[in-house]
């Protein structure tokens, strides 16, 4: 459809939505751009916005050019930096869609809902290719840990963030295989993201490495920071001053020796969250060292 058409067809149809339970209001969502087609987004607003409460947004990351989908083991290094380069893009789609939408929306009503993300690579050798079943790997925890903080950043604008699919589609959190079960580096990422669920979003470090994101949010207890590390290499030294004393600092990794770490039903727990420990502070100052191909979250505890 041309979006000049879908924008009609929308504010047609959204007529037939309506909530008859005050206490369950409906939340409307556009059909929005996929990926840079900013086109759409701009005719979308302009003729549909005060009918909307949402509009979507899709992108995946890919190794190589969507007509090639590449492995998700046995990969080359370069194809470890292409795909977290396809990831990185989330960031340049938020900002320039939600620049367009502020243009219609000013006071930020409308939510940028990104209800498919995470990566896309080749099915695996003889598994039905249509049903998508992909192995996931250390590189994935890092594709999951650097788009999550993007959408942190953008928290004024992006209100859902849904990853595609939980099992056994695409970035996987859990494969299965009848009553087998395993859960993958992208699944302990999610988990030791949570404590950023229901606290305040804080701006980010600005002394990065190139190779590290990280996410600061405030919560009950104090700080909790969340860091990657996606070189393959060299650990990152980190320092963070915090304005309140520190009581306590305790520390989960998860990390990788190898590109294409992952765990299968045969070693289910090759890649898994641990306690980390190489951290050290002051009463305002933190210390910590990010291995490489590492997602580290540290639980900073204050006085206050």
């Amino acid at each position: 459809m041309r979006p000049e058409y879908y924008a009609d067809l929308y504010r047609q149809y959204q007529t037939f939505i309506n909530s008859y339970d005050a206490d369950t209001p409906i939340y409307k969502i556009a059909s929005g751009p996929n990926v840079d087609d900013y086109h759409w987004m701009d005719v979308l607003m302009k003729n549909a916005a005060p009918y909307m409460d949402g509009i979507s947004l899709h992108h995946y990351a890919l190794a190589s050019a969507w007509e090639d989908k590449r492995p998700a083991l046995d990969f080359p290094e370069s194809e470890w930096f292409s795909l977290i380069k396809s990831a990185q893009k989330m960031d340049e789609l938020i900002t320039k869609h939600s620049t367009i939408m502020d243009k219609y929306d000013p006071q930020k009503r409308i939510g940028l809902i990104v209800d498919e993300w995470g990566s896309w690579l080749r099915a695996e050798k003889d598994t039905n290719p249509a049903f998508l079943y992909q192995q996931n790997t250390i590189r994935d925890a890092m594709i999951a840990a650097i788009t999550l903080h993007i959408f942190q950043k953008h928290v004024d604008r992006v209100q859902m963030a849904n990853i595609a699919q939980m099992v056994n589609v695409l970035q996987a959190m859990l494969l299965t295989d009848g009553t087998k079960l395993v859960k993958t580096p992208t699944y302990y990422v999610f988990k030791m993201f949570t404590k950023h669920q229901e606290a305040i979003a804080m701006d980010t470090f600005d002394n990065l490495s190139d190779t590290t994101s990280a996410s600061v949010s405030k919560n009950a207890d104090g700080y909790f920071i969340s860091l990657c590390n996606f070189g393959l290499s060299a650990p990152d030294d980190i320092t963070v001053d915090v304005d309140t004393a520190i009581k306590s600092v305790s520390g989960t990794v998860l990390r990788g020796l190898r590109m294409d770490d992952h765990n299968d039903f045969e070693h289910p727990d090759e890649v898994k969250s641990e306690e980390f420990s190489t951290t050290s502070f002051q009463p305002h100052q933190l210390k910590a060292q990010i291995p490489p191909m590492s997602v580290v979250t540290l639980q900073v505890n204050t006085n206050k």
